[in-house]
């Protein structure tokens, strides 16, 4: 049986404007794990959120990603704390993009979307 990803839609607030967009949520060590490796095309308003179960540190790679992505972490109540760019890596050896903070969410999205859309860091996210 496949490891199905539930897909969902968040707000993001940045000031008075509201941006939504479409996440497939990652809420499980296996689904944390694969993330978007080997996804060839991530449509425009379409992410990854990455939900923990309790807080942590530390980063992601990009091991088997094939698209240019902009994550952004986030701490319990949904504020971005921090937004890095990572890069395409199909080597054996892929470097990671540590946030140096804790946080309790990650949204991937295409590189440059966060911009485009102007949010920032102390923006937050509604889940539901």
């Amino acid at each position: 049986m496949k490891n199905r990803i539930n897909t969902k839609v968040i707000k993001i607030i940045s000031g008075n404007k509201v941006t939504r967009l479409n996440v497939q949520v990652a809420d499980t060590q296996r689904k944390r794990e694969k993330g978007l490796m080997f996804v060839g095309k991530l449509p425009e308003n379409e992410g990854m959120l990455f939900v923990f179960s309790e807080e942590i540190y530390g980063g992601f790679w990009m091991k088997n990603t094939f698209i240019p992505l902009s994550i952004a972490f986030l701490d319990s109540y949904g504020v971005i704390l921090k937004i890095l760019d990572m890069v395409p890596c199909i080597e054996d050896y892929c470097p990671t993009y540590d946030p140096g903070i804790f946080y309790y969410y990650a949204i991937e999205v295409n590189l440059g979307w966060f911009e485009k859309n102007q949010i920032k860091e102390g923006d937050y996210v509604k889940f539901n």
